[in-house]
């Protein structure tokens, strides 16, 4: 009883319009009361929620988003890929998921990349001759990536909440994963664009030169490498980089592109801390719910009637995908792992699945999710930018998601596409 008052709770709060955070908190603080435990439970746990020492790469990587956003890198990296790709049918197009695909080696935020990468590809597309529903589709999509492609903030919040899984073993595991989701979105762009002939319209354009363009996004393209080379050779720990990273981002700033002045830099400070703090609060509110849901036993009841459902290991994976995707298109990533994986580790532990690989098939459903129109947190941004109401994005979007699931399907299917790397690494 305690348990369907809790959930429903929160469900009434987050649909009036209460913050997440706060729902999370207020329905966990409800169980708490009614079961007759003590209400200092929750500055314990709010504090023990946010105590921990990964969580402090997310201010940084956040601040890393903006300060790689504001120097200009988003742009040099379009014009380095228009040169590589050229300019015919489906080539912008193709250019903005790859560029979003590395800067999801730098920030690890759909919605940040949403809009960096919008906001550099959508004039030209438009120029181009793409139609400006396709192009918030095509962007969307391809800021869901992010997630996937190290770092991520979401994998640092799984490797807190998950015993025996690091955060650089995530990080590995997500690389193949994000770089097929993305060549599987390019698929359905590249063939549409073919068919509908969108893009290649401003071919008289001067394109740019390869070797030129190459010189003025190299310090872009070594970014992940510093993040993640560093990483791997042992030089700092994923938190140690998300510092370095941002130290890299303003070094190319202020120093190689003299595109950062001291005026950027508090701006930036202001805005990471700001999301930064909307993310902390939640995770910290998140916990008075998620202790609440294991001190009081509702947990493992749950894990219990979804294993004896019988539908047998792909069975449970296709309930847990068709469930995490609607889920997905309402909350974002962080949310979605402080609210279910408390339900979610014991089905895992039930089936005996590896929990790397278990975090990157999560991972990969969220991803869906913010894509999937109605609620889209990354079609609400790339809409935005591109000045179109979301419901003129479904006949083009429903081919990416479509994609992305054949993506998703390949790595449940083949769960090396997500294992071998960290396992080669002795993650």
């Amino acid at each position: 009883m305690i348990g369907t008052i809790l959930f429903l709770a929160f469900l009434v709060m987050m649909l009036g319009g209460v913050p997440i955070g706060v729902a999370l908190g207020l329905a966990g603080a409800l169980a708490i009361h009614l079961a007759g435990q003590s209400m200092l439970a929750m500055p314990t746990n709010v504090y023990a929620g946010i105590a921990k020492y990964p969580l402090i790469a997310i201010p940084m990587f956040v601040l890393v988003g903006s300060v790689f956003d504001r120097t200009g890198v988003a742009l040099r990296l379009v014009r380095f890929a228009t040169a590589l790709v050229g300019a015919g049918r489906g080539a912008l197009a193709t250019v903005s998921v790859m560029v979003a695909m590395v800067i999801g080696g730098i920030s690890g935020s759909g919605p940040a990349t949403s809009a960096a990468v919008g906001q550099v590809v959508t004039k030209s597309m438009v120029k181009d001759g793409y139609p400006r529903p396709f192009i918030a589709a095509t962007v969307g999509a391809a800021a869901a990536t992010d997630i996937l492609i190290p770092p991520s903030i979401a994998f640092i919040i799984y490797a807190v909440l998950t015993p025996g899984v690091s955060v650089p073993a995530m990080f590995a595991a997500g690389m193949f994963p994000g770089i097929l989701a993305g060549l599987a979105i390019m698929v359905p762009i590249i063939i549409i664009s073919l068919l509908k002939d969108f893009g290649g319209k401003s071919r008289g354009a001067d394109r740019p030169g390869v070797w030129q363009s190459f010189k003025e996004a190299f310090w872009g393209l070594m970014a992940p490498v510093v993040i993640l080379g560093g990483m791997r050779i042992g030089a700092f720990t994923p938190t140690e980089a998300a510092v370095m990273a941002v130290f890299y981002g303003l070094f190319i700033g202020f120093f190689v592109y003299r595109t950062l002045t001291f005026r950027d830099l508090y701006e930036m400070l202001v805005e990471a801390g700001e999301v930064s703090a909307v993310i902390m609060v939640v995770v910290a509110l998140a916990s008075v719910f998620a202790w609440s849901t294991s001190t009081l036993g509702i947990v493992q009841p749950i894990a219990s009637w979804i294993v004896n459902l019988g539908l047998g290991e792909y069975g449970t994976i296709a309930l847990l995908m068709v469930a995490l995707i609607v889920i997905g298109m309402f909350l974002d990533g962080v949310s979605t792992y402080l609210i279910l994986l408390p339900v979610l580790l014991p089905i895992a532990g039930s089936f005996k699945w590896d929990l790397v690989w278990f975090g990157v098939i999560l991972t990969m459903k969220i991803a869906i999710g913010q894509f999937t129109p109605p609620m889209a947190v990354n079609l609400m941004v790339s809409c935005k930018i591109a000045g179109v109401p979301m419901e003129s994005t479904i006949p083009w979007v429903f081919w990416m998601i479509l994609a992305m699931f054949v993506a998703l399907a390949m790595v449940v299917a083949v769960p090396d596409i997500a294992l071998w790397l960290p396992r080669s690494l002795g993650y």
